[in-house]
């Protein structure tokens, strides 16, 4: 019955999705241009990628820690940094080894503050929110030191440079295969949660936390597994998004508003709810800017609060007892 619901809650929310890229396909090439349009539909499935590949680990720390990990966005920001920092330090290097180097640089970090830093503050939730913010303000200062205050644009790869031409339509080229990378790390995340034993155990965590210690799971290896999984997942996504938006400063605050409201609209701890958050948030932003730039923001957390009026646990999310 469980699976039924979440299959049914799937299916609407994609066909939401639909509807609202749809409806806005359509105003704005009634008002604009189709090119525009379709600008503006790939700018929307780009950001839902960028926003699932951060929101994902968010959700899944949030969910086993209960831990609103306020430095999640700077991990994005940094990744962003560190990808831009080897591609320009390192000639022949391309994007996708710069974003595995970020990504496993950005892991060692997050682990290293969950191990020494949030650890010792397991039974005070406060206090570990206060350190993550904390911890943001660092990373944002120290990134502004090291790399300055100005824009560091990161090259699109070669291959990629040229856009698609398809029914008289340019599309740009590299946008798609974010959205790629971002449904083929959806589908690796997923087989990681379903498929394996670190993923039984994660599962075990977030839905019954004292169940899962009583029956010999180490929940303290688990959290700092889960915890640089986030972060890395984060920190490639950073790179990944680099020829987007390029790395510069307030990076992390504009990307953690974003994912903190697809966890909140998909349900915490859970992938699809991650996933089809992330894609109808990055069609009601986009869309909302290009229509409604001085209502953006009404537009982006007004279904966030329709959400919590009348499902406080999300899309996806289940109910705790």
């Amino acid at each position: 019955m469980q699976s039924g619901n979440t299959l049914t809650r799937t299916v609407l929310a994609l066909v939401a999705v639909l509807l609202i890229g749809a409806a806005g396909f359509s105003y704005v090439s009634s008002i604009r241009s189709p090119q525009f349009a379709v600008i503006q539909a790939l700018n929307s499935l780009a950001l839902g990628g960028l926003l699932f590949l951060l929101a994902s680990g968010f959700s899944l720390i949030f969910g086993l820690m209960r831990l609103a990990n306020l430095t999640h966005g700077a991990f994005f920001m940094l990744g962003a940094y560190i990808g831009a920092n080897i591609l320009r330090s390192y000639d022949g290097v391309n994007l996708w080894f710069a974003m595995i180097g970020a990504g496993i640089a950005v892991a060692v970090f997050g682990g290293l503050l969950e191990r020494f830093v949030l650890r010792q503050l397991s039974s005070n939730s406060l206090g570990q929110v206060l350190v993550t913010l904390g911890m943001s303000f660092i990373v944002a200062d120290a990134c502004l030191m090291i790399w300055g205050g100005d824009p560091i644009p990161v090259p699109t790869p070669a291959a990629f440079q040229s856009p698609l031409r398809v029914a008289g339509f340019m599309f740009p080229t590299y946008r798609l295969v974010v959205v790629l990378c971002a449904v083929a790390a959806a589908i690796g995340l997923y087989l990681l949660l379903e498929r394996t034993r670190l993923g039984a155990m994660i599962r075990a965590g977030v839905d019954d936390m004292q169940m899962a210690r009583a029956v010999g799971i180490p929940v303290s290896k688990l959290f700092t597994a889960v915890f640089m999984l986030g972060a890395g997942i984060a920190g490639a996504a950073g790179v990944l998004g680099g020829p987007i938006m390029s790395a510069y400063p307030g990076l992390d605050a504009d990307m953690l508003p974003l994912a903190l409201i697809v966890v909140i609209l998909g349900g915490v701890g859970s992938l699809i709810g991650a996933f089809v958050g992330s894609f109808i948030i990055g069609f009601i932003y986009t869309f909302g800017t290009a229509l409604l730039p001085d209502l953006a923001y009404v537009i982006l957390f007004l279904p966030m609060i329709v959400v919590i009026a009348f499902r406080p646990q999300g899309l996806f999310g289940r109910m705790s007892a």
